[in-house]
């Protein structure tokens, strides 16, 4: 790992799409393409300070146009050339007020490496509740006016009312997903990739984040 690099348990990348390789008993095996971006320290979180320990990483870099004046004074203040507009935190046990304004080393994820997979799911606009929900709907037959609606989402005087979190039609997608224990296919650092075995959460361009395995 080079002098400008850190290691931590989670880097974000960018999701390229998906495709199939084989593995060396030419088995096909589906994988997601993972685009390696910059992830740059541009605060250190100390316990003394802020109450815990954790470094905040940026990254998605943008023309310097799309920075507002806050962030800029962030990225001053770490030494970051970088116009990056998305910022999150990773917190670790310890850390050092000299990692600030270094890389993210994406090394640690090396093939066979157990992770845990986080992005935004794709949205789907006003759902009903067999899509939202599986709900099996009823009779699809003739003279049947029950087909794919709620039905019953109450009950009588007692209570009288509708229980909060009761399944209904809504909004779907656009929700924080996560799956676990996905592993590592292949990272090549000088082409700039890396391939996740199956499919993650997000359309094409979405950030991911992949933070190592917490049940593994």
């Amino acid at each position: 790992m080079s002098e400008t690099k850190i290691a931590l348990n989670a880097v974000f990348g960018v999701k390229a799409g998906m495709t199939r390789v084989f593995d060396e008993n030419g088995n096909h095996v589906p994988v997601t393409v993972i685009k390696i971006i910059p992830n740059l320290i541009t605060q250190v979180k100390t316990t003394d300070k802020d109450g815990y320990n954790a470094y905040q990483i940026g990254y998605g870099e943008k023309r310097e146009a799309l920075l507002n004046k806050p962030n800029k004074g962030i990225l001053a203040k770490a030494g970051v050339s970088q116009n990056v507009t998305h910022f999150s935190e990773v917190k670790t046990d310890t850390v050092e007020t000299s990692s600030l304004g270094k890389e993210v080393d994406f090394e640690v994820f090396g093939p066979g490496t157990y992770v845990d997979v986080t992005g935004e799911s794709k949205g789907k606009g006003f759902a009903g509740v067999m899509k939202r929900y599986n709900f099996r709907g009823g009779p699809a037959s003739h003279g049947s006016h029950f087909h794919r609606r709620v039905g019953s989402i109450g009950n009588r005087a007692t209570p009288g009312r509708v229980f909060r979190g009761k399944k209904m039609p809504g909004h779907m997608g656009v929700d924080q997903k996560t799956v676990q224990n996905m592993v590592v296919f292949e990272i090549n650092l000088t082409k700039g990739y890396l391939l996740l075995k199956g499919s993650v959460p997000g359309g094409k361009n979405g950030f991911i984040k992949i933070a190592k395995a917490l049940k593994k």
